[in-house]
């Protein structure tokens, strides 16, 4: 399926509502969960200012796997508990850091990164993943950003219980 997007980002609200109706016809158009996972990432990291990577990692036993994503290269594996991603999938909590130096722990996979929200993928009470998205610019997430994306990675988990 091909679709060519336009959303104006101009109100946070109505932004993330036409960001969360488009992925879900992403979704109804393909059951596979790493192609949805991918055109999600490509989604976010086209339309979302102010980026400058966007991706899942996915759990794996006591570790976090780089899944589908936009952006340079990343870190392959992340520890639960290490690092903004570890410690959002541990906790299974949104975590908006503003300033990713001063999170403790923090892997720096992107030196150019300066800000980070990550939330997870829970289906079911499981945890899937995470969605990280990282930004060049210090405290680029507000509470806007947060209720927004986590409205985006309920449309993926309900993907998700669909087709399990």
């Amino acid at each position: 399926m091909s679709m060519q997007v336009e959303l104006d980002t101009s109100n946070p609200a109505a932004f993330y509502d036409s960001l969360a109706s488009t992925l879900k016809a992403l979704l109804a158009a393909e059951s596979d969960f790493i192609a949805n996972l991918a055109n999600a990432s490509a989604l976010l990291f086209s339309h979302l200012p102010n980026i400058n990577w966007a991706g899942f990692y996915l759990l794996k036993g006591n570790e976090l796997v780089l899944g589908p994503f936009q952006g340079k290269l990343a870190c392959t594996r992340i520890k639960l508990g290490r690092g903004v991603c570890g410690t959002s999938a541990s906790t299974r909590e949104t975590l908006v850091v503003a300033d990713v130096e001063a999170f403790p722990g923090h892997i720096a996979c992107d030196s150019a990164s300066r800000s980070e929200i990550v939330i997870p993928l829970i289906s079911r009470g499981e945890l899937w993943g995470v969605l990280d998205i990282d930004s060049p610019i210090l405290n680029r997430f507000t509470e806007a950003d947060r209720a927004g994306l986590e409205m985006f990675v309920h449309v993926l988990t309900l993907s998700i219980e669909a087709r399990a």
